[in-house]
């Protein structure tokens, strides 16, 4: 599991950011992750069965994510400062909402949304992995299709249309994609964010911007690096687990803050 959502979060992150066009997209920032949790935290509240949470998380994952990309789209363009803005408002509203959820939800269910929100593997067993692994492996497989796509994209809009790429269809199909992929890995372990941030960055140094590579790659180095928190989690604080996504959010704060420094004299690439 820690190497399905490991590489599910790494190659949305990557797909994100081709098609925003932005370093700073990740399911996690804008919003998508966000909107998954409120998916599935209405669903275990409702008491609807595990087989519910997928398609819940899924559709919230989707409309998040539209929504983000909506308000910051200026031009053809996702200028930094818009996306981190949009994506911050509208998960602003998805923890308002989420907190709604927790404070109407019976003890039982409580408890289960707080450790859930944490983003662990504890819980982990054959029946959540198989749910869990047809909208990753969907997701995943479909994105590895438009690495032609996500290469005329980072050009530049009209590029890509001279190049017969039709930007608007492209960005809704790789969006679908990444939320299915996302909605998977979140209503299963939680929210385990910068997975989607810091992978496809250290993986683009490695291999270049070429989305031929850096897709793959990225869903390799993501598995790899969910492992190894995943494994450092179960060890810090032995016999105790720390939660993976306290893990990844310590490791991946000050690398967020590091592109954003990178990136604040440029409004995309």
């Amino acid at each position: 599991m820690g190497m399905l959502v490991g590489g599910a979060l790494a190659i949305c992150g990557c797909a994100v950011q081709g098609v925003f066009r932005n370093p700073m997209a990740s399911p996690y920032v804008i919003g998508i992750s966000s909107g998954a949790s409120c998916g599935a935290a209405l669903s275990i509240v409702l008491g609807a069965p595990q087989a519910a949470l997928p398609p819940a998380a899924f559709l919230f994952a989707l409309g998040s994510a539209f929504v983000v990309y909506a308000l910051a789209r200026v031009g053809g363009q996702v200028p930094v400062g818009r996306l981190l803005l949009s994506g911050i408002a509208v998960s602003l509203f998805l923890s308002a909402l989420l907190s709604f959820i927790q404070y109407v939800a019976g003890e039982r269910q409580l408890r289960e949304i707080v450790f859930w929100q944490m983003g662990g593997l504890w819980s982990v067993n054959w029946s959540k992995l198989l749910l869990s692994a047809l909208p990753i492996c969907v997701g995943a497989l479909g994105l590895l299709g438009f690495s032609k796509e996500l290469d005329a994209l980072a050009m530049g809009e009209e590029t890509a249309l001279d190049l017969g790429v039709e930007a608007q269809k492209i960005r809704s199909i790789v969006l679908s994609f990444a939320s299915l992929a996302t909605a998977g890995a979140v209503c299963t372990v939680g929210v385990i964010g910068f997975v989607g941030l810091i992978v496809p960055h250290l993986i683009r140094l490695i291999v270049g911007p070429g989305h031929r590579h850096l897709l793959p790659f990225s869903l390799l180095g993501g598995a790899i690096f969910l492992s190894w928190m995943d494994l450092l989690a179960r060890t810090v604080i032995a016999p105790s687990e720390l939660p993976v996504g306290i893990l990844t959010a310590l490791f991946g704060a000050p690398f967020f803050l590091w592109i954003l420094r990178r990136s604040k004299k440029s409004p995309g690439w």
